[in-house]
């Protein structure tokens, strides 16, 4: 899971504008960054690993020039993550291209191989969006059209709908000419792209993960693109937009359980209300247990929303009681385990008045690894709680993430051959409740009752794009712990 800015600009250079939407899509990456931006002339870049931030000073900025650029921010799921994996890439033909994306290609070791074997092309990194970016090349190679125009670069685009298998929100800067945006046929990553008048009154687009993004920099009229669509945003033109390829709209739910943030809104769904709703459900579950806590305590940040709604409908006290380290990552999307564990109790700290002598109840978004929640039911404990129950926002997620998330290998999710009472005995707590998967759904799609059907496979093992083979597995679980073929 990353996060990419695209933008044409008008009035002004738009180096700035991406920094400050790279630091608002911070939440969805924090290992790498990068921009490139066209001046009319010639790509200027830089990336590396770390935070926005730290990668990003006024030498470099100065010459990030150019009305036209793209930006990603950047979570590994395979390996840890080296600098060669920062994006954007860039290829020099045809035409000049840049390429950012959020996804996960489930076939990247086949489409390298063909380009290695077939196109004598050398990739210089283990990132999947640089097998699409040659892809496309090889596409537009193909049609022989010199100079950049919609009708060839639809094709090209529905062509990588045909080959490129898995989840994927691209965003793509042709030089000269402008931006090209695509979403994978199910549309499983979000994508949105909104509207702002520049200084000369002509309107001015930007495109984006989430929302939030482009809502700092003012652009309005937020409109998703759709699964399967490719749109292009050309200098002083309305978009061009293309639906080349329709299947069943699957987006993620587990955007709305921990990725995104609560100020943002994915294919029409607030991602706010939606937590608020969870919150709802899980006062139900609890009150199903016949079990009496004295506070109701959420584990931050992702699940103070849900906590602070469970309580309110329990007429529970609510309390903060755990102090997150603000200047510690998300401990969910660190590249090694290792790191993960150390971070774990450097990020969070009790507040002992909240803890002490009291039956509480703590709220998280979700239970993947077993490794936060396990902590901080100690830290609880040794803070004073006398009973420590366990709330999860989500389900037992029993599967692996083939599209993007970092949760890739069966052997790592704590609930893949445990039952509750199981979960319940490795955390250390002195109950245990997860959310139905019937809930989790309903919740989501109250926010808009179009999309029927989420990519729930994490929590069902029900892929939706229905092509998720063994030797997939296998070959996913290979890449992500780094053994060689």
């Amino acid at each position: 899971m990353c996060g990419f800015i695209g933008i044409v600009n008008r009035s002004h250079h738009v180096g700035t504008d991406l920094n400050e939407a790279l630091m608002c899509l911070q939440h969805r990456g924090q290992d790498a960054a990068g921009i490139t931006t066209f001046d009319g002339h010639r790509f200027a870049q830089k990336k590396g690993k770390g935070l926005v931030r730290d990668i990003f000073n006024r030498k470099n900025m100065a010459r990030l020039v150019g009305e036209m650029g793209i930006g990603h921010v950047r979570y590994p799921t395979i390996g840890s993550g080296s600098r060669d994996d920062a994006q954007p890439f860039h290829i020099h033909y045809p035409y000049g291209v840049a390429m950012a994306h959020n996804g996960n290609v489930t076939n990247y070791s086949e489409l390298a191989s063909y380009l290695s074997r077939e196109k004598r092309a050398h990739l210089n990194s283990s990132c999947d969006v640089e097998v699409i970016l040659n892809m496309f090349a090889v596409e537009i190679g193909r049609l022989g059209v010199p100079d950049p125009a919609p009708e060839p670069i639809f094709t090209a685009v529905q062509r990588i709908f045909e080959r490129v298998k898995g989840s994927y929100s691209v965003v793509a800067l042709i030089a000269d000419y402008g931006l090209l945006a695509f979403r994978d046929p199910y549309g499983v990553k979000p994508m949105i792209y909104g509207t702002r008048k520049g200084a000369d009154g002509m309107l001015e687009y930007a495109v984006a993960s989430e929302n939030v993004a482009l809502d700092i920099l003012g652009f309005r009229n937020w409109v998703d693109v759709e699964p399967g669509e490719a749109i292009l945003f050309l200098p002083g033109q309305e978009p061009i937009r293309e639906r080349l390829v329709t299947k069943t709209h699957s987006p993620c739910i587990f955007e709305h359980v921990y990725f995104a943030r609560p100020d943002s809104i994915m294919d029409g769904i607030s991602v706010y209300k939606t937590r608020r709703r969870f919150g709802k459900q899980l006062a139900r579950r609890w009150r199903e247990t016949g079990l009496h806590a004295d506070v109701v305590i959420p584990v931050p940040d992702s699940a103070c929303t849900a906590a602070s709604t469970m309580a309110l409908e329990l007429g529970m006290t609510y309390r903060e009681g755990l102090v997150k380290n603000r200047y510690i990552g998300r401990t969910f999307i660190m590249p090694e385990q290792e790191s993960r564990q150390q971070s774990i109790r450097r990020k969070l700290n009790a507040i002992p008045l909240e803890f002490e002598g009291k039956d509480v109840l703590l709220v998280d978004d979700s239970v993947v690894r077993g490794n936060t929640s396990k902590q901080i039911v100690d830290l609880a404990r040794q803070a004073g709680a006398k009973k420590v129950y366990f709330a999860s926002c989500a389900p037992q997620i029993e599967h692996p993430c083939v599209y993007g998330i970092d949760m890739s290998t069966r052997q790592e999710l704590v609930a893949r051959d445990r039952s509750i009472e199981e979960i319940r005995d490795y955390i250390g707590a002195d109950h245990l409740i997860y959310q139905r998967l019937d809930d989790l759904e309903e919740a989501a799609r109250e926010g808009n009752p179009k999309i029927q059907n989420f990519c729930t496979a994490c929590f069902s093992g029900d892929y939706p794009t229905q092509d998720i083979t063994p030797e997939m597995f296998t070959q996913i679980e290979r890449e992500r712990l780094g053994i060689q073929a």
